[in-house]
Protein backbone atom coordinates (compact mmCIF):
# COMPACT_ATOMS: atom_id res chain seq x y z
CA UNK A 1 0.00 0.00 0.00
CA UNK A 2 1.26 3.46 -0.84
CA UNK A 3 2.18 5.60 2.14
CA UNK A 4 1.03 9.17 2.51
CA UNK A 5 2.79 9.92 5.81
CA UNK A 6 5.40 12.63 5.09
CA UNK A 7 7.75 11.33 7.81
CA UNK A 8 7.70 7.81 6.37
CA UNK A 9 8.17 9.20 2.86
CA UNK A 10 11.14 11.38 3.82
CA UNK A 11 12.92 8.59 5.66
CA UNK A 12 12.28 5.80 3.15
CA UNK A 13 13.03 7.95 0.10
CA UNK A 14 16.26 9.26 1.62
CA UNK A 15 17.51 5.72 2.24
CA UNK A 16 16.41 4.49 -1.20
CA UNK A 17 17.90 7.41 -3.13
CA UNK A 18 21.25 7.19 -1.34
CA UNK A 19 21.26 3.45 -1.98
CA UNK A 20 20.70 4.10 -5.71
CA UNK A 21 23.76 6.38 -5.80
CA UNK A 22 25.95 3.90 -3.92
CA UNK A 23 24.85 0.96 -6.07
CA UNK A 24 25.83 2.94 -9.16
CA UNK A 25 29.18 3.78 -7.52
CA UNK A 26 29.85 0.04 -7.10
CA UNK A 27 30.17 -0.16 -10.91
CA UNK A 28 32.89 2.51 -11.00
CA UNK A 29 36.62 2.08 -10.79
CA UNK A 30 38.30 3.23 -7.59
CA UNK A 31 39.77 6.13 -9.57
CA UNK A 32 36.31 7.27 -10.70
CA UNK A 33 34.87 6.88 -7.19
CA UNK A 34 37.66 9.05 -5.75
CA UNK A 35 38.01 11.47 -8.68
CA UNK A 36 38.23 15.07 -7.48
CA UNK A 37 35.55 17.55 -8.52
CA UNK A 38 35.14 21.21 -7.70
CA UNK A 39 31.72 20.59 -6.18
CA UNK A 40 30.44 19.68 -2.73
CA UNK A 41 32.75 17.53 -0.62
CA UNK A 42 34.91 16.92 -3.71
CA UNK A 43 34.38 13.31 -4.83
CA UNK A 44 31.69 10.66 -4.92
CA UNK A 45 33.39 8.93 -1.99
CA UNK A 46 33.59 12.12 0.05
CA UNK A 47 29.99 13.11 -0.70
CA UNK A 48 28.60 9.69 0.24
CA UNK A 49 30.67 9.58 3.40
CA UNK A 50 29.49 13.09 4.29
CA UNK A 51 25.81 12.17 3.81
CA UNK A 52 26.17 9.19 6.16
CA UNK A 53 28.30 11.11 8.65
CA UNK A 54 25.70 13.87 8.92
CA UNK A 55 22.89 11.33 9.33
CA UNK A 56 24.77 9.67 12.20
CA UNK A 57 25.62 13.00 13.84
CA UNK A 58 22.00 14.16 13.79
CA UNK A 59 20.84 10.73 14.97
CA UNK A 60 23.06 11.24 18.02
CA UNK A 61 21.43 14.64 18.62
CA UNK A 62 17.91 13.21 18.32
CA UNK A 63 18.81 10.30 20.62
CA UNK A 64 20.39 12.64 23.21
CA UNK A 65 23.65 10.71 23.23
CA UNK A 66 27.27 11.89 22.91
CA UNK A 67 28.45 12.50 19.38
CA UNK A 68 30.24 9.59 17.77
CA UNK A 69 33.37 10.41 15.75
CA UNK A 70 32.41 11.69 12.31
CA UNK A 71 32.94 9.28 9.45
CA UNK A 72 34.04 12.09 7.13
CA UNK A 73 36.92 13.29 9.29
CA UNK A 74 40.33 11.71 9.60
CA UNK A 75 40.74 10.43 6.05
CA UNK A 76 38.49 7.40 6.38
CA UNK A 77 38.33 5.40 3.14
CA UNK A 78 35.36 3.15 2.42
CA UNK A 79 34.30 1.16 -0.62
CA UNK A 80 30.81 1.62 -2.04
CA UNK A 81 29.90 -1.80 -0.58
CA UNK A 82 31.07 -0.71 2.88
CA UNK A 83 29.12 2.54 2.53
CA UNK A 84 25.99 0.55 1.58
CA UNK A 85 26.32 -1.43 4.82
CA UNK A 86 26.79 1.81 6.78
CA UNK A 87 23.74 3.27 5.03
CA UNK A 88 21.54 0.37 6.10
CA UNK A 89 22.73 0.62 9.71
CA UNK A 90 22.57 4.42 9.84
CA UNK A 91 19.20 4.71 8.10
CA UNK A 92 17.68 2.04 10.37
CA UNK A 93 18.97 3.85 13.45
CA UNK A 94 17.92 7.29 12.22
CA UNK A 95 14.40 6.14 11.27
CA UNK A 96 13.90 4.42 14.62
CA UNK A 97 15.14 7.46 16.54
CA UNK A 98 13.09 9.84 14.38
CA UNK A 99 9.87 8.03 15.27
CA UNK A 100 10.42 7.86 19.05
CA UNK A 101 9.17 11.31 20.00
CA UNK A 102 6.72 13.94 18.74
CA UNK A 103 8.12 16.05 15.89
CA UNK A 104 7.40 19.30 17.74
CA UNK A 105 9.72 18.40 20.64
CA UNK A 106 13.01 20.26 20.69
CA UNK A 107 16.58 19.02 20.85
CA UNK A 108 19.79 20.91 21.56
CA UNK A 109 22.96 20.58 19.53
CA UNK A 110 26.24 22.06 20.63
CA UNK A 111 28.67 22.85 17.86
CA UNK A 112 31.70 25.10 18.00
CA UNK A 113 30.94 25.92 21.63
CA UNK A 114 27.50 27.30 20.76
CA UNK A 115 24.14 25.71 21.55
CA UNK A 116 21.34 25.53 19.00
CA UNK A 117 17.76 24.44 19.63
CA UNK A 118 15.81 22.71 16.86
CA UNK A 119 12.53 20.86 16.60
CA UNK A 120 12.83 17.15 15.94
CA UNK A 121 10.79 17.61 12.76
CA UNK A 122 13.20 20.30 11.60
CA UNK A 123 16.19 18.02 12.17
CA UNK A 124 14.58 15.16 10.25
CA UNK A 125 13.71 17.48 7.38
CA UNK A 126 17.25 18.86 7.38
CA UNK A 127 18.85 15.42 7.25
CA UNK A 128 16.71 14.28 4.33
CA UNK A 129 17.04 17.50 2.31
CA UNK A 130 20.77 17.63 3.09
CA UNK A 131 21.06 14.14 1.61
CA UNK A 132 19.12 15.26 -1.47
CA UNK A 133 21.43 18.24 -1.92
CA UNK A 134 24.54 16.07 -1.92
CA UNK A 135 22.94 13.34 -4.04
CA UNK A 136 22.33 15.99 -6.71
CA UNK A 137 26.06 16.74 -6.59
CA UNK A 138 26.73 12.99 -6.89
CA UNK A 139 24.51 12.79 -9.98
CA UNK A 140 26.59 15.54 -11.57
CA UNK A 141 29.82 13.73 -10.67
CA UNK A 142 28.44 10.43 -11.99
CA UNK A 143 27.54 12.16 -15.25
CA UNK A 144 31.11 13.47 -15.53
CA UNK A 145 32.69 10.03 -14.97
CA UNK A 146 30.43 8.57 -17.68
CA UNK A 147 28.04 6.53 -15.54
CA UNK A 148 25.04 5.49 -17.59
CA UNK A 149 22.25 5.26 -16.89
CA UNK A 150 22.21 7.66 -14.00
CA UNK A 151 20.44 6.26 -10.96
CA UNK A 152 16.88 7.31 -10.18
CA UNK A 153 16.70 9.65 -7.21
CA UNK A 154 13.49 11.68 -7.07
CA UNK A 155 10.49 11.01 -4.86
CA UNK A 156 8.39 10.43 -8.00
CA UNK A 157 10.90 7.80 -9.20
CA UNK A 158 10.81 6.20 -5.73
CA UNK A 159 7.00 6.06 -5.83
CA UNK A 160 7.02 4.70 -9.40
CA UNK A 161 9.43 1.98 -8.26
CA UNK A 162 6.81 0.83 -5.75
CA UNK A 163 8.29 2.58 -2.72
CA UNK A 164 11.07 0.11 -2.05
CA UNK A 165 13.24 0.51 1.03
Amino acid sequence: MLTSNPLDILLAHDRWATKQILQTCQKLSSEQFHQKFDIGPGSLHAAALHILSAMRAWDDVLAGRPQRPRLDEGGTQKTPAELLMLLEESADDFAATAKLHPLEETVVRTRGGKQYTFTRGGVITHVTTHGMHHRAQCLNMLRHVGASPLPPSSVVEWMAAGEPK
